[in-house]
């Protein structure tokens, strides 16, 4: 059974009986499953229930991609995306990331495999969404766990989950030097993977082009070559 009650996900695929498959599945371990046939009805029901818990995204639809529906999405809610993608060269999952995803699922995946991801997304989000103290990360950025956002200069930032708890790793360990595998396995509860760096260094890239005044000298999150990354 699922960790939480009334726990809604919903599934967007452009092929029905993937949707109903997913969905099943979903249902069958206490989540509530809802369907989306395109990207345009994915952002319509995100309009309607801002309080889905995670979005399951399929990448090639007709209409709306789930690269500009999550775009979209991102807009209007926090919640993780999990893309469920045949395409998997380096620059699919680097414009999925881009696009405010936070994590990613190569098709063709287990029952086991997307359950797994689903757990690791959804503890994360509903874990750290009660948080109640607030970090000062810098004279003009604050961590604020209470409400699961970040402000810069006393305005909000627009972070992805995934964004925030990288964020919320590093602050954790203030002041050391915290290697690409420790933040992998920390922040999506998986074995690290050779492939593993790159993603971390994505959403590394999104976060200081959103929090850094010059995302080139990094003032927040310092990179310790060789080492990792660092928050002082």
């Amino acid at each position: 059974m699922a960790m939480e009650e009334n726990i809604r996900i919903l599934v967007v695929d452009d092929e029905p009986d993937i949707r109903r498959i997913i969905r099943i599945l979903l249902e069958n371990r206490g989540y509530t499953a809802a369907e989306a046939p395109n990207g345009r009805a994915a952002v319509a029901y995100v309009q309607a229930h801002p309080d889905v818990d995670l979005v399951l995204m399929d990448i090639m639809m007709p209409d709306l991609s789930g690269i500009e529906a999550s775009r979209a999405i991102r807009e209007l809610c926090p919640a993780p995306i999990l893309f469920l993608t045949a395409r998997t060269q380096e620059k699919d999952k680097q414009e999925a990331y881009q696009s405010g995803g936070d994590d990613y699922l190569a098709k063709p995946f287990s029952h086991a495999e997307l359950i797994m991801k689903v757990e690791s997304l959804l503890r994360r989000y509903r874990v750290y969404k009660g948080k109640t103290d607030g970090t000062v990360l810098r004279e003009d950025i604050l961590l604020d766990e209470a409400s699961h956002r970040v402000l810069r200069g006393g305005e909000a930032m627009e972070l992805t989950e995934t964004e925030f708890e990288i964020l919320h790793f590093l602050a954790e360990n203030r002041g050391k030097v915290v290697s690409v595998e420790k933040i992998y396995e920390g922040v999506w509860h998986e074995k690290y993977m050779p492939s593993s760096t790159n993603t971390v260094m994505v959403h590394i890239v999104n976060l200081r082009k959103k929090l850094e005044e010059d995302p080139a000298n990094p003032r927040l999150i310092r990179t310790v070559w060789g080492k990792g990354y660092q928050i002082d």
